[in-house]
Parts: C-alpha cells; sequence; structure tokens
C-alpha cells in the first residue's frame, strides 16, 4: 500500500497519524484492524462484495472497531450506511437496516426507495430483490460499506435480507461489517465471510490503554485492579475514568460494572434514579416523551433529571432519541431493578405505548416479558401483532401467536378463536406438526360443534401440507356433518375437494369440487372459491383433462394471481407455450410466489428443450424457498434436475440430485415425494443396468400412486416403456402404453398428447407405420426433445430394417440433442448415425464433455449475460433485455463467476473484453 495516496493521507490525518492506534478504543486491535483495512482495500479495488462479522462480549469493542473501519471507508471514498439494531424494536419491519440506509451523506437510499420498499413488506423475495438492485445501482461506480452494530438485535426481516443480500450482491463492490455477540447465523455462511471474534485484551494492551488514559506509566496499584476488567476494554475505560478523577487509592472500582454503576447512582436524586430505570426499560435508546408517559409526568418536567443523568455521564441525547452511553451502562441500570419491578414497568410500558399511539408491534416486546397468564390486553395485542407481521413474518407471526395462546386460560371461551389464529400462523410458517398438534388439543377440550366444524376446516390447509390426504378427507366429512355456517361448509367441501383429487375416484372428487364452488359462490366467501377452483384444477390435471384444467386453473389465477403459475403448468401440458411466455413475461414488478413462477419457468425450458436454461430457473427455484426456509418444492426440483442430468450423461450429478431426494423425502414423507423420488430411482437404476430393480419400482409409481399416472408420467412415458421392456415387463409397458393413448383420446388437440402415444405404441410394437405418423404430429408440436426421441427410434427402427433410410430420421435426432446440450443421447444418436451411414460405428471425437472452466464452459445464457454483464447492465437490466427473472441472472452470474475464477464484475469485464479481442484476432 503506497503512503503517498491523498486518501490514505486522509486517513491517516483523521486517526492521529499513520497507526490510527491513538484512541483507545483501538489498543490491542491492531490485528483486526489490518484485516478490516485489507478488506475495504480490496473492496476497492474491484474485488467483488466481502462480508466482515466482528464478534465478541458487549464492551469489548465491536462498535469501536466498527465506527474505526466507517472512517476508513469514507475516507476511501466509500458510500458509507451505518446503522445500528435496537433492542426491544425488533418487530418494526426493516428498523435495523433502515436506520443507516437513510442516513448518511449522502444516504444509501432515498426515503422514497425505501418507502416503495416499506410498503411491500408482505413479499420478503421481492424485496430483497428489490433492495439488491437499489444497492447494486449505488455501487455501479462507487464502492459501498454496509455496517450493522448491535445486528443480534437486529428485526427479523433486515435479519432475512442480511442473510441474503451478502451472496446476492457479491459480484458488486459493497463490504457488509456486522458487529454482534458470539452468534455469526445466518450471516457467516458464504464464501467471502471473514469473521473477527474479538477477544479480551492482553495484559499489555490493557497496559498501553492505561498510559493512554492516564498520561504516564502506569503504577503497580492500577495494574492490579485492571485485572478485575477482565480484558473487556470498557469496564478497563470506567476504571481508569474512575482512577483518573480520585486517583488508585480513591474508591475502589468494582469488580463488576453494575456494583459501579450503583456507586454512580447512589449520589442522584431519586427522580433521576428513576428516569433512568424506566429509560433502561424502554432500552438502549428511548423517546423523551415515552418515558415521561410511563414516569407519569409531561416530558417538559424531566429537564432537570435528564441534565443531571447526562452529566453522571449515563445518557446521551443526540436530538431525536436518548441513549445510554454503552449498552453495558443500560443493562447495569436494568439488572438492579427487582424482577418484579421489572415485570412491572414493562407492563405498563406496552401499555402507555399503545395509549401514545403506537402500533401493538411497539407493545409487543415488553409484552413477552411481562404478560401473565389471563392478560387480555396482551393476548388482543399480541394477537394484533401477529395478523400484521404475518404475510412478511410468518415465523415470528406464529411465535406471537402461540405466545397469546399460551396466555389465554384453559378454559376461557376465547381459547377457540386465539388457538384458531395460532393454528393459521403456524401453518403459514410452515411447522405443520405443531399446528396439528395444537388443534388436536383444542379439539379434544371438546368445543361446540360450529367451533369444531371451524378448528377442522383450518386444520384442513395443515393436513394438506402434511400430505395425509386420507386424515383431511375423514375430517372433513365428519365436519361436514356437524356445520351450520354456508361459509364454514362450503370450505369444508372444498377441501374435501382437494383430499379426493389424490384419490382413485375423480369423478367424485369433480362432483365434490363443482358442489363446493356453488357453495362457495352462494355463500360469498372468496377463501372457499379459491379452494373449490383449485380442487377441480387439480383433478382435471390428474384425471388427465387439460382443458378442463387449463379453464379452472385460469379461473383461479383471474381471481387470485397468486395462482398464475398453475395456471402456467396447466397450459404447459396443452403445449400452449406461446401464452405461458405472455403469462410469465406479465407477472409483475412484484410477482407473488417467485419461487412458484420459476418452476412453471423452468418446466417451460424443458418442453422447448433449453435444457440448460431450465437448470439455471430449477436452481434458482430451489435457493429462493431456501431463502424462505420452506422447501416445499425441493424433491420435485432435484427430480428434474436429476432428469436433466441423465440427458447429459452427468450420471454422478444425477446421483446427487438422488441423495439429496432421500434425504428430503425420509425427513418429510409425502406420497407426491414418493413417486417422484421412485421415478428417478428407477432411471438410475436402469441407466446402471440393473433393469430388473428399475422395472419393480416403475409397478409401484403405478400401483401405489395412481393420482399421479396423468402427471408424472405424461412427459416421461416413453422412457418408461423402454425400461419396462429392457426390464421384460411387457404387461407394465402395455399399461403404459394405453395409459399414453387414453391421454391422446382426452386431448385431441395436443400435438404432445397424440405424438407420444404414437411413439410408446410404436417403440411397444415396434411398428415402424407408427413411429413414422408420431414424427409427423410431434413435429407440428413444440417439444424438440420429444421430437428428437420419436426420430432416433424411427432411424433404430429403419436401420434394424435395413437400408440407408435411417440416416434422415437420425440426423435430425443427432441435431435436436445436440443443440439443447444433451450431450449423452446426441452421442447414442452419432453411433447409429454413423452405422447408417456405413462407417464402423466408432465415435470419431464425439461431442465430448462441455469443460468445467474457462470460457467455453459457460452455456449461451451464460455468455450473453457475462457480456450484458462486462457492458455495465446491473442484473435488472440483464433480466430485461434477456426477458428473465433478475433471480435468474443472479444465478447465471455465480455460475460465471465460477467457471471462470473471477471475483467481480471488474474482473469479468477483462475476460469479456480478451474474449472478444481473441475471437477478432481469430476472424482476421
Amino acid at each position: 500500500m503506497s503512503a503517498d495516496r491523498p486518501e490514505e493521507q486522509a486517513v491517516q490525518a483523521a486517526h492521529g497519524g499513520a497507526t490510527g492506534l491513538s484512541r483507545a478504543g483501538l489498543r490491542g486491535r491492531e490485528a483486526e484492524l489490518k484485516r478490516l483495512r485489507a478488506l475495504v482495500e480490496a473492496v476497492r479495488d474491484g474485488d467483488g462484495g466481502a462480508i466482515a462479522l466482528l464478534l465478541g462480549e458487549p464492551g469489548i469493542g465491536k462498535t469501536v472497531l466498527l465506527r474505526e473501519t466507517v472512517s476508513l471507508a469514507a475516507a476511501h471514498g466509500f458510500l458509507v450506511s451505518h446503522g445500528r439494531a435496537e433492542e426491544l424494536h425488533e418487530l418494526a419491519p426493516l428498523a435495523s437496516l433502515a436506520s443507516g440506509l437513510l442516513h448518511g451523506d449522502p444516504p444509501l437510499l432515498s426515503r422514497t426507495d425505501f418507502g416503495d420498499l416499506a410498503g411491500r413488506h408482505d413479499q420478503r423475495i421481492w424485496l430483497v430483490e428489490r433492495l439488491a438492485q437499489l444497492i447494486e445501482e449505488r455501487a455501479a461506480g462507487t464502492p459501498v460499506l454496509i455496517a450493522v452494530d448491535d445486528v443480534h438485535w437486529a428485526d427479523p426481516l433486515s435479519r432475512f435480507a442480511l442473510s441474503v443480500l451478502p451472496a446476492r450482491l457479491l459480484s458488486s463492490p459493497v463490504l457488509w461489517l456486522l458487529a454482534g455477540r458470539n452468534d455469526p447465523e445466518p450471516y457467516g455462511r458464504g464464501p467471502r465471510a471473514t469473521t473477527l471474534p474479538l477477544r479480551p485484551l492482553s495484559d499489555t494492551a490493557l497496559a498501553e490503554l492505561a498510559r493512554d488514559a492516564l498520561g504516564g506509566e502506569v503504577p503497580h496499584r492500577v495494574a492490579e485492579l485492571l485485572d478485575g476488567a477482565g480484558g473487556n476494554p470498557f469496564l478497563a475505560a470506567e476504571m481508569l475514568t474512575g482512577i483518573a478523577a480520585s486517583g488508585p487509592d480513591g474508591p475502589q472500582p468494582p469488580r463488576r460494572l453494575v456494583l459501579g454503576v450503583r456507586d454512580r447512582l447512589a449520589d442522584l436524586r431519586p427522580d433521576t434514579l428513576h428516569f433512568l430505570r424506566v429509560g433502561s426499560v424502554l432500552g438502549r435508546a428511548f423517546r423523551l416523551a415515552d418515558a415521561a408517559a410511563l414516569c407519569g409526568r409531561p416530558a417538559s418536567g424531566l429537564g432537570t433529571e435528564l441534565d443531571e443523568a447526562i452529566s453522571a455521564q449515563l445518557l446521551h441525547d443526540d436530538g431525536e432519541r436518548l441513549l445510554f452511553r454503552h449498552d453495558l451502562l443500560r443493562q447495569a441500570v436494568y439488572a438492579d431493578l427487582t424482577p418484579s419491578v421489572r415485570r412491572a414497568l414493562h407492563r405498563e410500558a406496552a401499555s402507555r405505548l399503545v395509549a401514545a399511539g403506537h402500533s401493538a408491534t411497539d407493545a409487543v416486546p415488553h409484552l413477552l416479558k411481562s404478560a401473565e397468564p389471563g392478560d387480555q390486553e396482551a393476548i388482543t395485542l399480541l394477537g394484533t401483532a401477529a395478523a400484521d407481521v404475518i404475510a412478511a413474518l410468518p415465523d415470528l407471526a406464529a411465535d406471537l401467536a402461540v405466545r397469546a395462546l399460551e396466555l389465554v386460560p384453559p378454559r376461557a371461551p376465547t381459547v377457540f378463536d386465539v388457538g384458531e389464529r395460532a393454528i393459521v400462523a403456524l401453518t403459514r410458517a410452515g411447522r405443520y406438526t405443531r399446528a396439528r398438534e395444537t388443534g388436536d388439543t383444542l379439539l379434544s377440550r371438546q368445543p361446540p360443534l360450529d367451533v369444531f366444524a371451524r378448528l377442522q376446516s383450518v386444520l384442513g390447509d395443515t393436513l394438506w401440507h402434511l400430505d395425509d390426504v386420507d386424515e383431511l378427507s375423514r375430517r372433513s366429512t365428519a365436519a361436514l356433518a356437524a356445520v351450520t355456517d354456508p361459509v364454514i361448509r362450503a370450505r369444508l367441501t372444498a377441501r374435501q375437494a382437494l383430499a379426493r383429487s389424490r384419490g382413485r375416484d375423480l369423478a367424485a372428487a369433480r362432483e365434490t369440487g363443482e358442489r363446493a364452488l356453488a357453495e362457495a359462490e352462494s355463500a360469498g366467501d372468496r377463501e372457499a372459491r379459491v379452494l373449490a377452483l383449485w380442487g377441480l384444477g387439480e383433478t382435471a390435471l390428474n384425471a388427465g383433462d387439460c382443458a378442463a384444467a387449463v379453464a379452472h386453473h385460469t379461473a383461479l389465477s383471474v381471481f387470485d394471481t397468486a395462482f398464475l403459475p398453475e395456471e402456467a403448468v396447466a397450459r404447459i401440458h396443452t403445449d400452449d407455450f406461446d401464452t405461458v411466455r405472455r403469462l410469465l413475461r406479465t407477472a409483475g414488478d412484484a410477482p407473488l410466489r417467485p419461487a412458484m413462477l420459476l418452476w412453471a419457468q423452468g418446466t417451460l425450458n424443458m418442453g422447448l428443450g433449453r435444457l440448460d436454461d431450465a437448470d439455471a430457473d430449477l436452481v434458482t427455484a430451489e435457493r429462493l424457498e431456501a431463502d424462505l426456509r420452506i422447501p416445499g418444492n425441493l424433491v420435485n426440483i432435484r427430480v428434474n434436475r436429476g432428469l436433466l442430468a441423465m440427458l447429459r450423461g452427468d450420471r454422478q450429478a444425477a446421483g446427487e440430485h438422488l441423495d439429496v431426494v432421500r434425504t428430503t423425502v425420509a425427513d418429510r414423507p409425502n406420497t407426491g415425494n414418493h413417486a417422484t423420488h421412485r421415478y428417478l430411482e428407477a432411471v438410475l437404476a436402469d441407466a446402471d443396468g440393473d433393469h430388473t430393480a428399475a422395472g419393480g419400482l416403475l409397478r409401484s409409481v403405478q400401483r401405489d400412486h395412481p393420482f399421479l399416472r396423468w402427471r408424472l408420467l405424461r412427459p416421461q412415458v416413453v422412457q418408461a416403456v423402454r425400461m419396462a421392456l429392457r426390464a421384460g415387463d411387457r404387461t407394465l409397458a402395455e399399461d403404459l402404453v394405453a395409459q399414453a393413448a387414453e391421454h391422446a383420446a382426452r386431448n385431441p388437440s395436443v400435438p404432445t398428447a397424440r405424438g407420444t402415444a404414437a411413439h410408446a405404441a410404436g417403440l411397444l410394437n415396434a411398428d415402424l407405420e407408427l413411429l413414422e405418423r408420431s414424427v409427423r404430429v410431434l413435429a407440428a408440436g413444440p417439444r424438440p426433445l420429444a421430437l428428437a426421441a420419436a426420430s432416433a427410434d424411427l432411424g433404430r427402427a429403419l436401420l434394424r430394417a435395413g437400408g440407408t433410410a435411417a440416416t434422415p430420421a437420425l440426423t435430425r435426432a443427432y441435431d435436436i440433442y445436440a443443440a439443447a446440450g444433451a450431450d449423452f443421447e446426441a452421442d447414442r444418436v452419432r453411433v447409429d448415425a454413423a452405422r447408417a451411414a456405413g462407417r464402423s460405428g466408432r465415435r470419431a471425437g464425439g461431442l465430448g464433455p462441455r469443460p468445467e472452466q474457462g470460457w467455453d464452459a459457460l452455456t449461451a445464457t451464460e455468455g450473453k449475460v457475462a457480456r450484458l454483464i462486462a457492458a455495465g447492465h446491473t442484473n435488472r437490466s440483464a433480466a430485461e433485455a434477456l426477458v428473465v427473472s433478475p433471480h435468474t441472472v443472479n444465478t447465471h452470474l455465480a455460475s460465471i463467476f465460477r467457471k471462470l475464477s473471477v471475483r467481480s464484475r471488474v474482473h469479468l469485464a477483462r475476460i469479456v473484453l480478451a474474449e472478444g479481442d481473441t475471437a477478432t484476432a481469430g476472424s482476421g
């Protein structure tokens, strides 16, 4: 590092010399400061983003080191956001991040930008993506530092954002600096996370600290007294302040800070002492008006108390709020309160805050520390707060709703209403087992019949997610016998229809769904109507009636746009790819259920034979589900990624996907998961030569999961027929062929249905005419891989029959497979094509696998993304240019960085430029 750079001279001047260690708080932190300085310089110099975690006990020096780094970054030209999370304020969405993002010179975000974010806090994935876009845009020309102190107290939405954003912005010059207690999760994950645990200061550092404070050599008596600080720099500084004021032979410094604060408090007036205790209950930072309300006095009447607290170096006034000078001071004042007084003050604080116009979420932290069973106001406020945050923070809502239920006496009339809300919140948070247990506990108390029916209705959603459709059907039927409320009746009937959509009698399921829809419309209930349409759509898809499925799912997505992915998937089954493209493009700037939209996009790309793009979509969908910690579609995602890997010939990757599937199915058994799991097992067993095992697995899917006959095997039926024939099970193959024929009869306008049925029958019977018909029909459809498979089988059949007519069919199959990236299938066809052309059949070079590293390792889409980013596009503008999701661009970018071994957009631009120069030179 050159010492004559202007910015480095500014840093040294600001910090008192070349070392920057003249301030007491930096003594003993030379190594940590060196590492932080290196991170700042690396980010400034274009090395990409990074995250640093400062961890340690209160008073250990995290805040001082954080502030030093903030100053260092500002001197290096960074745009700085410096915020702090506050205890007792943890329910305000994004409050912890906003404390820094909206302040600064200039602020990282405008209040208009933040207002837009705050207004959409119920859509966490969209919010984080939009926040990432804004930060990425700010960092385009200037490196950014985002520092958050006391991150262990961050509100849940800020915690969620901080767990996702560093990885999302890894290619941008953004340094994240988070200071907190000794728990780095979930921020410590990721490839560029630096954890700096701050240990107690050494004796040498303490001696230097004492010389700084006392201005000379440190007497032996002072060194002995400093042992009581335990290496904590704040405690040591407090002791040295006392020694500087009264000398080493004055009042003995305490072994615990709380005793020292008591010494200070003992000299205060009683009213000032009460004021400080009230402030300690409100948190480290509090408003004078709130403290005045809790003291029962006007704010203007607390001037004397405030002046005395500031003079005693206990409080600081920043113009907006009052702050304890250090949280250890607040904790010491707080600890000096007896538990009963503490509880009473928290309870009073909750009531006073609500009376003063604060929201329920402001009162909740105090209620959690003070409410006792039977406290109706607390129960109501906790319920209100849970309802306020359930969309954005379902886990927090579940905690609040459960706590409210715990406060209700078991025999109180309100227990069922509060319990119902707890079941809903637990289900939304994905805690299905706990939701079911809560519901069953309430039901065991023998509620009135109408309450019994209502509880069974809300438990229906829980049972659906647990995939216990038999129990869902049984309970819905029992509750319908007791219900009188037409709304609850409509909901229960719709739940019953959903359960029956998974059974063998789909005609009964359809009849139940139609009755549910009529009841929902008669009752005018939105939830019942959504459930009824959903049940009818599921039934139609499972029955193979694709036109009806589209009609029901279209009506559902018009009624509730959250179900747009279901409409898209239904239309994919009808080969209506153009409409699906329009649907996905018009999903909006803030789409609901983005992971499901990406699942639909991935399904479309698989149909289009865009294997690389489909895999990227599926990877992104999985990542978004993981961010939300609700991996509802993980098995289906991994099964499809496994099938894609087999098309490419990557048996190892397919096996890794199967391992994830096995683990997930073991953790959460599910009928649908079991069937898809078994099918992937069959594909891999067949590829490994164990055809008998593959046939057995296929039979179990057909026998045990009839509701999936039309959905699981519909796009895979030809492959399944091949596996059945290799297993020597002609009966199974015939069953599959009959299934395909029935599906084609139900969907005569769908080319893939008709072409696949002809293909399967032609394969079973070695019928050239049927194979030729399948190729003609599939050529008019939108699925190139289905056409390639039919062309390959036609070519092989012609090759076996003799003659040269096989070559055109095999050539077509090869070209399609090669263009799609289905290298394994392409190489298999190449061998057959060589035989057809009269060669030896040996591969002449072959396609060869795509390299794992370097420019040639990039997929076609990755190459486009790389060029756009290198040209200065943000993720969002690149996504708009490619007509894909910014989430997907981020997935491509992560893959590009891995394959090219780069860490930042700057490095990527250099490689793209060099690649362009190489291409130009080659063409010349």
